[in-house]
C-alpha cells in the first residue's frame, strides 16, 4: 500500500462560519469514514506476512499431526470391537463414536479406508448419504443466493465457494448490464419525452463536472510537479515520486489523497478547504461516497482471507488487534487436543479402561461445522 500525506482534509468551524451546512459535515464525516477505513486496510495488509509465516509454520503442522493421530485413534477403536468380550450396548456406543470421529477427518481428507470403516458401522454408505448431502445442501445454498451453482464447486470449502459465488454475481451483472444496454438502444430509437431528455442532460452534467472536479485537481498537482522541468536531480527524483502517486491517485479517483497532496505542496490551505462551495462539495461528496465504497469492499475482500484460510470461527469478529491472539489461542487449542488424543490412544489399548469409559459415554450433540452453516 503507498505511504498517503499526513495532512488531514476537513472543514474547520471559524468565526465567520460557526456551523456547517449539511454538505460540509457529510464531507467531514466521509473523510473520516475513508480515514479510518485506511487505516484499517493498513493494519491488515501489514499483518499479511506474519500472519501466513506463523498459520504455515506452526498452525498446519498441528492440524497435520491432529489429524493422524484421530486415524490411529479410529484404527485402535475398530480393532477394539473385534474383541469378544463387549457387550451389544457397548458395541453399539462404539460403532456411534467411530462413525462420528470419521465424518469429522473426512471433513478435510478423502480416507478410501476410513470410509470403509464407516460403512462397516453406519446403515448407510458414506459416499451415497455425502452425495445426498452435498446434493441437498447446494439446492439450499441456490435458493438462498439466487442462482445455480455449477455441479464441480466444492460446498466443502468457503474460498472455493466465495470464489464460485463472486464470479457468479459478476457474470450476473454482466448480463444485467448487457440486458440494460439493450433496452437503453431501444428506448433511444424512440421519440423521447422533454422529461428524459432533462433527465439525461442532468447526468451528463453531472458526471461531466464529476470528472472536471478530479481533472481541475490533477491538473495544478502535474503542473507543479512535472519533473522535466525541473533541473535539479534531487528534486527531479522527488516530483517524480509524488507525480506517480498524484497518476496513481487520479487513475483510481482517489479525491482525497488529491487533496492531501495539494495541502502538502501548499497548493491550497484550511481557508481554501472551509471556502469550497456547496455545488462543488456536492461533487466532492458523491466521489468520496464511490471512494468509501470501493475501501469498504476492499476491506471485506482481506478480511474474509483470514476468516476462510483457517479453523478460526468464521463469524467470530476479527479485527487486526485480535487476529492474532485467536490464531494463537487456536494453536494452544490444538496442541491440548493433541495431548488428549495421545492420552486416549494410550487408554484405549486397555480393554478394560474402554470398557470403563463407554459406561460414562453418552452421545454428544453434534458440533456445528461450516458444512452444517456454510454462512
Amino acid at each position: 500500500m503507498s505511504s498517503t500525506p499526513s495532512r488531514t482534509v476537513s472543514i474547520a468551524r471559524n468565526q465567520d462560519q460557526p456551523h456547517l451546512s449539511k454538505h460540509q459535515k457529510t464531507f467531514n464525516s466521509l473523510i473520516q469514514q475513508i480515514e479510518r477505513g485506511r487505516a484499517t486496510l493498513a493494519a491488515w495488509e501489514a499483518l499479511e506476512t506474519p500472519y501466513k509465516q506463523k498459520y504455515t509454520a506452526e498452525l498446519m503442522p498441528l492440524l497435520k499431526d491432529s489429524e493422524e493421530l484421530q486415524v490411529n485413534l479410529v484404527r485402535r477403536l475398530d480393532d477394539a470391537n473385534q474383541q469378544a468380550n463387549l457387550s451389544k450396548t457397548e458395541r453399539r456406543k462404539l460403532a456411534a463414536i467411530i462413525v462420528e470421529r470419521i465424518e469429522d477427518i473426512l471433513l478435510t481428507r478423502d480416507d478410501d479406508e476410513l470410509k470403509a470403516i464407516f460403512n462397516q458401522y453406519s446403515a448407510v454408505d458414506y459416499d451415497a448419504a455425502e452425495a445426498a448431502n452435498q446434493a441437498e445442501l447446494k439446492s439450499a445454498m441456490e435458493e438462498v443466493l439466487g442462482f445455480e451453482l455449477d455441479d464441480d464447486v466444492d460446498l466443502t470449502s468457503p474460498e472455493d465457494l466465495l470464489a464460485h459465488a463472486h464470479q457468479k454475481i459478476i457474470e450476473e451483472e454482466s448480463r444485467q448490464d448487457a440486458a440494460r444496454e439493450a433496452a437503453q438502444a431501444r428506448h433511444a430509437n424512440r421519440k423521447k419525452s422533454p422529461r428524459q431528455l432533462a433527465a439525461e442532460a442532468r447526468a451528463q452534467s453531472e458526471a461531466q463536472q464529476l470528472h472536471l472536479s478530479i481533472r481541475e485537481i490533477y491538473r495544478k498537482l502535474a503542473s507543479a510537479l512535472h519533473p522535466d522541468r525541473e533541473p535539479d536531480p534531487a528534486e527531479r527524483e522527488r516530483k517524480t515520486a509524488l507525480m506517480q502517486r498524484v497518476n496513481e491517485a487520479y487513475d483510481k479517483r482517489n479525491l482525497l489523497l488529491l487533496l492531501q497532496l495539494q495541502l502538502e505542496l501548499e497548493q491550497i490551505d484550511q481557508t481554501h478547504i472551509n471556502n469550497v462551495g456547496e455545488d462543488r462539495l456536492k461533487h466532492y461528496n458523491k466521489i468520496l461516497r464511490e471512494q468509501l465504497a470501493e475501501l469498504k469492499h476492499e476491506i471485506m475482500r482481506v478480511e474474509s482471507v483470514y476468516t476462510t484460510q483457517s479453523m478460526l470461527d468464521p463469524f467470530a469478529a476479527l479485527t487486526p488487534g485480535n487476529v492474532m491472539r485467536n490464531l494463537d489461542a487456536e494453536i494452544h487449542r490444538i496442541k491440548r487436543a493433541i495431548r488428549d488424543l495421545k492420552k486416549d490412544y494410550a487408554a484405549f489399548g486397555d480393554i478394560h479402561y474402554l470398557k470403563a469409559w463407554l459406561k460414562t459415554w453418552r452421545k454428544s450433540r453434534r458440533r456445528e461445522t461450516f458444512v452444517d452453516f456454510p454462512f
